[in-house]
């Protein structure tokens, strides 16, 4: 093993990028602000996609794929929207390379210029909403419920792998629907998916709210969210859910004939989760040693490391453990058995630390001789020793054991990390000292929210869909305010 990580307490963000390297999830490309999605890590997110697309279908969504180019003259369609997005966008200008006259490699061939520029993808609600024109007619075209999974592109100036990056992978779902009611629905229910998806399979509890005006999406009428609180005491968006209105449906003259002859403009929603989710996974769970991984999306759930002295003792211990191994299977449980001679069993051990595979088994000779097995959890770093007579099922327990308590530990940190301010002295002393989610009063104008940010760097994360009426003061301005909002200092 190399040297140990950076702890989290000595510097957060430089044992963010070191884990992220060194447990083999991405690394940085050739193309600055990009990155490369490395086996281990794509695994995760193969993971991430097969438990999410299983969901979008269930609830009536099918994939289909747009194009990665849109023409600039779509984007100056919807006003707000290409005003949110302009200064992120990458255009094509020209088609064509040719040969530099001077021997130095390429040049861009000035007589290949495009007639019109071409923005590569940073969103898709334009270039969907010009094919929706033509597959919608009538009110028996709808609701028209389409998800897709593709990369975009936004031009950030600061990056970080996986939380924010010039290029990234998502899913990005676009459905049109007769009515506003039915479009709120669908956008509510996909945030609830969305929250059920970070709950039950990341492990990391969430705040479910809607967005001010200030943060909304470039082009929505409302913007749903979820927000989960990292380790370091910020918040990071992790899945946003719009409700767009008639907005692009008024852009790109989408009707419909309702069922008394009537033409009438659609309504319409689009929802995304990124790769950004990885970024979540690592900061909400993982520690000094490396990563923590809930079982339902680790790539390898249990280990099996064998501990020998001979090839005699090797050869043993391998036929009992194949015979675990086939047991685990029939459950449905990823498991590998490392018996490579190239390392010893404590850097392996090491080794699946830093991984974040869930559970380690380790069996020697005596052991063997025993019928027994150690077992050991990462989330605990804990060991026993466990008899070999219905390990397959104690193993299936005791994954959901971790999954469930490595969401009840992310929960607890929330609770903890959750305070109450009334005053804006309390407010910044909070956010200096402690960070985490900040419920106070705000009074409801664009203009406290902008100060508030100016002076703190906190951002309004949402307003609590569950949150009760509360009668208050501004902490900011002292006007009333009829409610709690969610701040904190966010990535």
């Amino acid at each position: 093993m190399s040297k140990a990580l950076p702890t989290r307490s000595e510097n957060y963000s430089e044992w963010y990028n070191e884990l992220v390297k060194r447990a083999d999830l991405a690394e940085n490309s050739p193309v600055r602000g990009c990155m490369v999605i490395k086996p281990y890590g794509y695994s995760i997110w193969e993971k991430m996609q097969r438990a999410l697309d299983d969901m979008f279908k269930e609830t009536g969504h099918t994939n289909a794929y747009f194009p990665l180019f849109i023409p600039k003259s779509y984007l100056s369609k919807e006003a707000s929207h290409v005003e949110g997005f302009a200064k992120e966008c990458a255009v094509v200008t020209h088609y064509r390379l040719k040969n530099d006259p001077d021997g130095k490699g390429v040049i861009v061939d000035p007589e290949a210029k495009l007639e019109e520029e071409l923005i590569v993808r940073p969103t898709s609600e334009t270039v969907i909403w010009s094919t929706y024109k033509n597959w919608i007619q009538s009110y028996r075209d709808l609701p028209l419920l389409i998800n897709q999974w593709a990369n975009v592109v936004r031009w950030e100036m600061r990056t970080r792998l996986f939380l924010r990056t010039a290029e990234f992978l998502w899913q990005e779902g676009h459905t049109a629907h007769a009515t506003s009611a039915e479009a709120i629905a669908e956008t509510r229910q996909m945030l609830d998916i969305y929250a059920q998806f970070a709950e039950e399979w990341m492990a990391v509890p969430v705040i479910k709210g809607v967005k001010s005006p200030n943060e909304r999406f470039a082009g929505a009428v409302d913007t749903y969210c979820i927000e989960a609180l990292m380790q370091d005491g910020k918040a990071l968006q992790a899945g946003t859910s719009h409700f767009l209105g008639q907005n692009f449906a008024n852009a790109f003259d989408v009707k419909f004939q309702d069922k008394d002859g009537k033409l009438e403009y659609v309504w319409g929603t689009s929802w995304g989760v990124s790769t950004r989710l990885m970024g979540a996974l690592i900061m909400a769970h993982s520690d000094d040693s490396g990563l923590v991984l809930p079982p339902k999306l680790a790539p390898i759930q249990v280990v099996i490391v064998p501990i020998y002295r001979n090839d005699e003792q090797l050869e043993l211990i391998s036929g009992k453990v194949s015979e675990i191994v086939k047991e685990l299977k029939k459950m449905g449980i990823s498991v590998k058995y490392d018996n490579s001679d190239a390392y010893k069993p404590g850097y392996k051990f090491a080794e699946y630390e830093l991984k974040g595979v869930p559970v380690r088994l380790a069996m020697g000779a005596r052991d063997l001789e025993n019928g027994t097995i150690e077992v050991a959890r990462r989330d605990t770093k804990t060991k026993e020793t466990v008899q070999l007579e219905g390990i397959a099922g104690y193993i299936s327990l005791l994954l959901d054991n971790i999954q469930e308590a490595i969401y009840n530990k992310a929960l607890a940190f929330r609770k903890e990390n959750t305070t109450r301010v009334d005053t804006f002295e309390e407010f910044n002393q909070l956010l200096d000292t402690k960070g985490g989610f900040i419920l106070a009063h705000w009074d409801g104008t664009s203009e406290t929210e902008e100060k508030i940010k100016e002076e703190t760097k906190a951002t309004i994360r949402c307003i609590p869909l569950d949150q009760e009426k509360e009668e208050g003061t501004c902490i900011y301005s002292g006007k009333p305010s009829s409610g709690r909002v969610v701040f904190a200092r966010a990535y």
